[in-house]
Parts: C-alpha cells; structure tokens; sequence
C-alpha cells in the first residue's frame, strides 16, 4: 500500500446518488393490520415472504427465535429498493468454494454452523473462546438496510440482520494499546472445496482487519440474518462483517477468529495484490481499480437487455457518517 502526504476528501470526489431501478415486492399472507410500515418499510416477517420455490435457511432454533424478534433501524437503514432475494443468495464471491459466483449456492451447503465458536484473542482483558450461542446471549439484533458495493463494479441493497461489532468487542474490554481488529475465516479443506484447488492465489485462511475506530463505528455490523432469516452458507454463514461504506471483500465471511493488536494486520487481498487492493478498500469513485473504471456500478438485477447502471457513490453513499474517518489522509493512496 502506498502512502503518502495526507490530504482532506475533496469535493469533486463526492458525486450524486442517482434513481434506483424499482423491485418488486413479495408479501403473501398477511392477516389485515398484521403489518407495520417503518421508513416505508414493511416488517422483515411481511415483505420477506417469497415464493415457495425459493430455499430459506432458517438455522437452529434458537437462532431462528432471535431472528424473528429483531428489531428495525430505521437510522441506519437506506430506503433504497432490496436486490432480490434469489440474487443475495445466489451470486456471490465466497473463493473457499470456488471462483464462479454461482460456486458458493452450488458447493456450500454441506457447511456445518451449529455449534459455532469463535475466538477472541490478542489486546483484550477478556480472551478466549465462545459459542456463538453464547456470544449472542442478550444480544437484541436488528434489521439494517445497507448498500453492498463490490470492487468488481456491482452491487446490491441488502436487509441484513446483526448487531453492531462495538457492542461484541465492548464486552472483551480491549486494553489500551488494541488500534486495529483482525478477522478471520474458516479454514477447512474438506468442507470448502476452494480451498484445495491448485488454481487458488489467495494464502489460505482468508483474513481481513479494520481500524479500531472503523470498528467501533455504529455502522459496523456483525449478521448473523438476511432477509429475515439466517445466513445461508453462502453468504457467510454464521457470522459475517458488514462494513457498508468498503467494498464488499472487506467484510469477511464466516469469522472464526477475531484479533485484536497494535500493528496493522496483514489481509487476504492487500496481500496478494498490494498494487490493486489496499488496506482501507473504501468506496471511492475517483480512484479506478488499475483494469477498471469504479466511476459507476451495476445494480443488481441487471443485465444485457436491461443495463441498471449508477453512479457510485464514495463511501457507497455514508460520507456523511464516515468521511471524519479520514480526514486528512489522501484516498487516491491509502486506498
């Protein structure tokens, strides 16, 4: 990554959100008054009901009673038209189970998430290993509505179901010298089949890591629910970061390992092309991928026939609540 002198966000790198392509909804089988509307938004329960056709992954019971209980946020939330369910579960970038986007629906299902656990380690008073169960005793999840944007110039808008990463490390009382926060995903050959191929160029397990103050950020989520159910596999299941203002690699898949340290962790992709991906990986149009422009994206759905093609937004459209993140540092170097 390079570095450079700091310089403020500049104006001309804020660019305007553009109309978003309307979704259709799939609401079935509400009693009348059953349903109360928030931002426009219906309850997760009413709008989340799909064709019976489409697989959902409820998960455990005791997952599945939390998820049905979860809150709205209404203030961290966009009211923009959600991508459809069949395209958040179904064309995804998770390389433990291949290259193609389809990979991930077609090879991860046999993935085994109950029991979970996952390790807290490094610059807290408070380490060791948890149940997931355990981890969300007390938790009271909420639905938030968030932009997904991937490097790769598509994106989508997603109803996540989670808790904010602050309130987890809060509870692990990081010492006073914990600057950035470590992730990392499982490794198992035998169940991810990614990882045993020889065409892989990423140094297995994938890992990824964040700022302290990114990750105390109240936009900084940690699901465990899309579309008011679990996580499928796919989509990085159990738990999975959420960072909505960063393109979509940052937020890491099915975490197993949390690390809190002083030095800058290394991650999967800075790693393996430090010339195409830095450590922030924050959303910025005016900084091109080196084979392509990130100027605009491609709204999902969309296709040949009917392009839904928008500018981006930097930040992926929370400048206003992330932009003091940053100020000072110059975005076209530590990107």
């Amino acid at each position: 990554m390079l570095i450079g002198k700091p310089r403020d966000v500049r104006a001309s790198e804020i660019t305007p959100e553009s109309i978003y392509r309307q979704r259709r909804q799939f609401i079935k089988g509400l009693a009348a008054g059953s349903a109360m509307l928030m931002s426009g938004q219906a309850s997760a329960l009413a709008r989340y009901a799909l064709d019976d056709e489409q697989q959902r992954y409820p998960g455990p019971d005791w997952l599945q009673q939390k998820l049905r209980a979860a809150g709205k946020s209404g203030e961290f939330s966009t009211a923009e038209k959600l991508t459809p369910y069949e395209h958040v579960t179904g064309y995804n970038n998770f390389y433990e189970f291949g290259l193609g986007k389809e990979d991930p629906k077609a090879r991860a299902q046999g993935l085994k998430t109950d029991p979970w656990s996952v390790e807290i380690s490094g610059e807290v008073h408070k380490p060791g290993t948890y149940q997931l169960e355990d981890i969300l005793k007390g938790v009271d999840l909420e639905e938030r509505i968030y932009r997904l944007r991937c490097v790769e110039a598509w994106s989508m808008v997603i109803p996540w179901v989670g808790f904010p990463l602050a309130d987890l490390l809060k509870r692990f009382d990081p010492k006073g010298n914990a600057r950035y926060v470590a992730f990392t995903t499982l490794e198992d050959p035998q169940q991810m089949p990614g990882q045993r191929s020889r065409f892989g160029t990423i140094d297995w397990p994938y890992v990824e890591g964040l700022r302290m103050d990114e990750a105390m950020h109240p936009l900084t989520l940690l699901a465990v629910g899309v579309y008011g159910d679990a996580l499928p596999p796919q989509n990085g299941a159990p738990l999975r970061l959420v960072v909505p203002w960063k393109y979509g690699f940052k937020s890491i898949k099915s975490i197993v390992r949390i690390h809190l340290s002083e030095e800058m962790p290394p991650t999967s992709w800075n790693r393996t092309a430090p010339q195409e991906y830095g450590f922030y990986a924050n959303v910025n149009p005016a900084v091109d991928h080196p084979r392509w422009s990130q100027s605009t994206e491609r709204r999902l759905p969309s296709s040949l026939f009917s392009p839904n093609i928008i500018d981006t937004q930097p930040f992926n459209g929370y400048a206003d609540q992330v932009a003091h993140l940053y100020k000072g540092m110059d975005l076209r170097k530590w990107y």
